[in-house]
């Protein structure tokens, strides 16, 4: 029985994982707001009432794509024990910009419709990238505060939102600019010139970490 149970939820998870395949490859060339969701599951070679299974609506699908690697991004930072916190972040944001412009200017799009026009994004609160792009942030700076790589009174929510912002208003350019605008190159300009000016009240030095240490402080 528990072998059935297993297979049915394998079998489950690869034609939900079919789906979300097909429709990226759809939405990449088509644009979500020229797809319904028959073009999606003639394309995939299921029942309409099965997308309904996975999806409440189509444009849950732009935003699903991309949560695996993005949680793949926040896993490598929360790993790398050896770089320090102006080195992780700028990989983070490094590896944020390169999945956006792999996933594509058409998603890119519905990220950002759903930022100007939260009518047009999905009813649930986790489902907006904007938000979701937030938290995750607030996670990773809490837990450099809790490594003590930064200090207690970094002001996550500020920091957070200055830092998002920039992200997204590259990731706006790129869209207006019908893709000439090159988000890579200005969010490794960020990091270089803007970071550390941003963080560097707030870093914990090495010096200042081996005394905390040495004499039980923090």
């Amino acid at each position: 029985m528990k072998k059935i149970i297993n297979k049915r939820k394998e079998q489950s998870l690869k034609t939900r994982q079919k789906i979300l395949d097909i429709a990226s490859k759809l939405v990449a060339k088509k644009g979500l707001d020229n797809l319904n969701v028959e073009d999606i599951t003639e394309a995939c070679g299921v029942a309409k009432g099965t997308f309904y299974i996975y999806f409440k609506h189509k444009e849950d699908i732009a935003f699903e794509l991309c949560r695996p690697s993005f949680e793949q991004i926040k896993l490598n930072f929360l790993n790398d024990k050896y770089s320090n916190i102006l080195q992780k972040l700028t990989q983070y944001f490094n590896s944020f910009m390169y999945e956006v412009q792999r996933y594509g200017i058409n998603i890119c799009r519905e990220w950002i419709k759903g930022v100007i026009d939260p009518k047009t994004a999905p009813t649930n609160m986790d489902s907006k990238k904007w938000q979701y792009d937030i938290n995750m942030l607030q996670d990773i700076l809490k837990t450099a505060i809790e490594n003590k790589e930064l200090k207690k009174n970094t002001p996550i929510d500020l920091i957070s939102n200055v830092i998002i912002s920039q992200l997204y208003g590259m990731m706006t350019c790129w869209c207006m600019s019908d893709a000439d605008f090159e988000p890579d190159k200005w969010t490794k300009k960020f990091c270089d010139i803007q970071l550390e000016i941003l963080l560097k009240k707030y870093i914990v030095k090495v010096k200042e970490k081996k005394m905390k240490k040495n004499y039980g402080f923090g």
